[in-house]
């Protein structure tokens, strides 16, 4: 084999090589899931994608040092990774901003010859100079918003920080009449601002984010259309 052919041919020879390292593997799409055990089981993974070390047991005794009811001073609340604890959300805001404005001028200038050299007339060089203006702006604005979201969800703890304040989110799922809605709920949250009942009002969360998405036919509905619709909707008349 010629230098040329052989040139020619490392190139290809290598690329085959690489393929077959990758394997089907990378040229494999992931299956989505349809049927209910499927679906079942892939909710089941992302759920165990953290996992909680099993508590230590001493060989031959039931104590377990990691144990919930272990100290007796501390009430059955979350206070650890993958505890959950109900949020209960209350969110409302309202602004309303209103201003006027009105501005007025007016300005008068007349200039004039009252005498010239001789018997000479002024009647008809008077007024040399008349201006008049009159310049006024009246203007309103207001605005309002109104948001208002209530519902409640169980939250998991997601991580503990070093000072013990609890990062918590929540995230639920609504699948319904071809509608498909999505809320997440992550915040911070002190021990002590957990009630007895395991419950914590959004309002007690810091850095709290609330998102709210849909999909379906009343996001279609709602959703602005691309600017393509809107030139054929204007074109049309609509």
């Amino acid at each position: 084999m010629t230098p040329q052919m052989q040139r020619a041919v490392a190139p290809l020879c290598a690329a085959i090589v690489l393929l077959s390292m990758l394997g089907p593997e990378a040229h494999a799409k992931k299956k989505k899931p349809n049927s209910p055990a499927e679906l079942r089981s892939d909710y089941i993974a992302r759920l165990q994608e953290v996992d909680v070390s099993a508590p230590q047991h001493t060989l031959g005794s039931l104590w377990s040092a990691g144990g919930d009811l272990n100290d007796l001073s501390n009430d059955y609340k979350a206070r650890k990774v993958n505890d959950t604890l109900v949020i209960v959300a209350s969110v409302q805001t309202t602004a309303s901003q209103e201003g006027d404005v009105t501005t007025s001028r007016a300005a008068s200038t007349t200039t004039g010859i009252t005498g010239l050299p001789g018997e000479l007339s002024t009647a008809g060089v008077n007024p040399l100079f008349a201006a008049n203006t009159t310049t006024a702006l009246k203007g309103s604005g207001q605005t309002n918003s109104n948001t208002t979201f209530q519902t409640s969800l169980t939250a998991q703890v997601v991580a503990v920080l070093p000072s013990g304040n609890m990062v918590v989110e929540a995230e639920r799922k609504i699948f319904m009449n071809n509608q498909h809605e999505d809320i997440v709920i992550r915040g911070v949250v002190r021990p002590n601002d957990i009630g007895p009942n395991n419950t914590v009002p959004s309002a007690a969360l810091g850095n709290l984010e609330i998102e709210v998405k849909g999909k379906g036919i009343i996001s279609d509905a709602t959703h602005r259309l691309n600017p393509i619709a809107r030139a054929i909707l204007w074109l049309i008349g609509l």
